[in-house]
């Protein structure tokens, strides 16, 4: 504990002078610059001095040395002559004159006249610092601009490239703790773990226990990595030093390397402490990876941190916190037991987390009393905690556009269909040719939902461009589900190709816009047999291929680990299964004709229905409450 101690003491010693030295370089800029200041004077003197000297043609120097004029006179390099006239010979008491020619008698006649000569060589230093003054000046401002640029990048000297860029936690900053952060219980209680120990490591100590040396926080972009991160340095009150991956990373070699043993450095003076790092798979790829696998800067930084986690040097206190949403991709090395000995997964909140999210960012806002968060928890299923910021945060400024005083229900609902759907661009013509074209293209997709057991209920249709699309039909399930079955996924292929069959039945033709449904059909298809064994004739084995190098492109890296015969079937299973769907998608759309008009005489009236308005004109029976939306825990000994 003494050495902690000390190690303390001393890192905050050092801390203290890291502080002072930012005076000290302004100490020595202004010494520099009073250096500068002197050398200016001097050459003014000295250029003022000059311009009293009268430059005299040869011929008048030679017409004062016929008369004994000249007091003084000095051979400057050997084509010039400076001195002194006698008194009253001019205003001016200096001359300078050039010589023109060579003029071996020039001595003899000076002699002869009684001047006092001065025949050595001369340098003149004034004239040289004067010229060399306005090099210097640039010279100062170019060095001032480089390193204010390298502060304003940094917050370091210009020659600091090794040292690390993190930034260490104020604690006379707004903390942000566990309580700012909604959901995620047992990611929470993981880290609680750490700040526990952190607090009272005694107890831990005392039954033999070791503090995990490192925890990677794992989930998709959005759900709350990073502030985690910092509400466990809000909680634990301990030296907290946060980084992203990519901030080791430098054109110059050796700086990543350089700029890890500087940042171990300082949390081992500092220890006990936190290193949180930010998006880790920016320096922890695996190794081997890249064209030719060659040892390049990003695998010598790697290296370092493995060592710097994990070394000869054993436990130093220091505790890693690093967040990515690519666990795929990291080395297998940082990933063991004694670096990284946790892995907590911050996944996508559920309904009732969804519920407490957005009650929190409410919070903030001025929000009518009426507004149902729950109802929009609910209608959000696979939104992330930046997501439901986002739509808080939206809808706020629906009602200050509209200078309302507070967010009603309107603006939430629009908020969500932004958030989801993309912002509606009403301004954007269209022709009638057009508009009904893509009405019927909407309404194909939406009447298939009430013709098929599978399918999501529908939330809204519209034909006002949202996004990219020029009309969306836009479903979401009743309940947060984490799996689906065969035919889910088949009845979600006969909605896609709803769109594509209603034109042709119409039409007799398709149009460009079935593009989008083509795709994200074909892309499912080829899971549902590549994957997730729903083929007729491939069997239940996984084709794809998940051992394609991480830093190639896929087009590169595509090799098929079956033969062409499997290939073969592969297609014919995916042809299968879509023709299926179409077929199936036509001979509803056909046999409900009259529904599809309407529907679509509707939505050019309206422009946007959702699901109550879609039902009540078209006399269908309103939606039966599924049994099982209630979301059900399993108990504490589950598997």
């Amino acid at each position: 504990m003494q050495e902690k101690r000390y190690q303390k003491d001393r890192g905050e010693k050092e801390n203290g002078t890291r502080q002072n030295a930012p005076k000290k370089m302004g100490n020595r800029t202004a010494i520099f610059f009073v250096f500068m200041l002197i050398l200016a004077i001097m050459g003014g003197v000295m250029m003022s001095g000059r311009q009293q000297e009268q430059v005299l043609p040869y011929s008048s120097f030679l017409e004062y040395l016929s008369k004994e004029q000249v007091k003084t006179a000095r051979v400057v390099n050997q084509s010039q002559i400076v001195g002194e006239l006698k008194s009253g010979a001019s205003k001016v008491a200096r001359y300078r004159t050039t010589i023109p020619y060579p003029d071996w008698n020039l001595i003899d006649r000076l002699k002869d006249a009684g001047v006092i000569i001065d025949t050595g060589a001369s340098y003149n230093v004034g004239g040289m610092l004067v010229s060399l003054l306005p090099w210097l000046v640039l010279l100062l401002i170019f060095w001032r601009m480089f390193s204010n640029m390298q502060k304003n990048v940094s917050g370091n000297s210009p020659f600091s490239f090794g040292e690390s860029r993190a930034r260490r936690y104020d604690e006379n900053q707004k903390k942000i703790t566990f309580a700012d952060v909604a959901g995620q219980i047992e990611p929470k209680q993981e880290l609680m773990e750490v700040v526990d120990f952190l607090k009272d490591p005694k107890r831990f100590e005392d039954i033999g226990a070791r503090i995990p040396r490192g925890i990677l926080l794992v989930g998709y972009p959005g759900t709350g990595k990073t502030l985690l991160g910092r509400a466990v340095a809000g909680e634990a009150g301990v030296p907290f030093f946060s980084i992203s991956g990519s901030d080791f990373i430098e054109m110059f070699a050796g700086v990543g390397a350089s700029r890890v043993r500087d940042l171990f450095r300082k949390g081992r003076e500092s220890a006990p402490c936190i290193i949180f790092i930010d998006e880790i798979d920016a320096v922890g790829r695996a190794r081997g990876s890249g064209l030719g696998g060659t040892h390049d800067e990003r695998e010598q930084t790697l290296n370092q941190m493995l060592v710097e986690m994990d070394g000869f040097e054993g436990y130093s206190g220091v505790i890693v916190l690093a967040a990515t949403n690519r666990p795929d991709v990291l080395d297998p090395a940082l990933l063991r037991p004694g670096r990284f000995d946790r892995q907590v997964t911050i996944d996508l909140p559920d309904v009732k987390e969804r519920e407490e999210i957005l009650k929190l960012h409410a919070s903030k806002v001025k929000m009518a009393s009426d507004v149902d968060l729950a109802r929009v928890a609910k209608s959000s299923p696979g939104a992330s905690g930046a997501d439901l910021a986002n739509i808080v945060n939206e809808a706020a400024l629906l009602a200050a556009r509209d200078n309302r005083k507070e967010v009603i229900e309107t603006d939430i609902d629009e908020a969500v269909d932004k958030s989801f759907m993309g912002v509606a661009r009403r301004s954007r013509a269209m022709t009638r040719k057009e508009l009904k074209l893509t009405a019927y293209h909407e309404a194909g997709h939406a009447l298939l939902h009430y013709y098929l057991e599978n399918a999501d209920p529908i939330r809204k249709v519209t034909i006002v461009p949202r996004g990219r699309a020029l009309g969306v039909t836009f479903s979401l399930p009743e309940k947060d589900v984490y799996a689906h079955t065969s035919d889910w996924y088949f009845d979600r292929l006969v909605i896609m190709f709803g769109g594509y069959a209603a034109e042709m039945l119409i039409y007799g033709a398709t149009t460009s816009g079935a593009q989008g449904d083509i795709s994200q059909a074909t892309s499912i298809v080829r899971r549902m047999v590549c994957e997730w064994g729903m083929g007729e004739n491939v069997g239940t084995i996984a084709w794809g291929n998940d051992n394609e190098p991480l830093f190639l492109g896929k087009e590169l890296a595509m090799r098929h680990s079956y033969s062409e015969h499997t290939a073969a079937a592969i297609d014919r299973d995916m042809k299968n299964i879509i023709d299926k769907a179409r077929s199936k998608a036509m001979e509803l759309l056909t046999k409900h004709r009259d529904q599809l008009e309407k529907l679509t005489s509707l939505l050019l009236e309206k422009e946007t229905l959702n699901d109550a308005e879609i039902r009540q004109h078209l006399d269908l029976p309103a939606r039966k409450q599924n049994e099982d939306t209630e979301m059900a825990f399993p108990p504490a000994s589950a598997d």
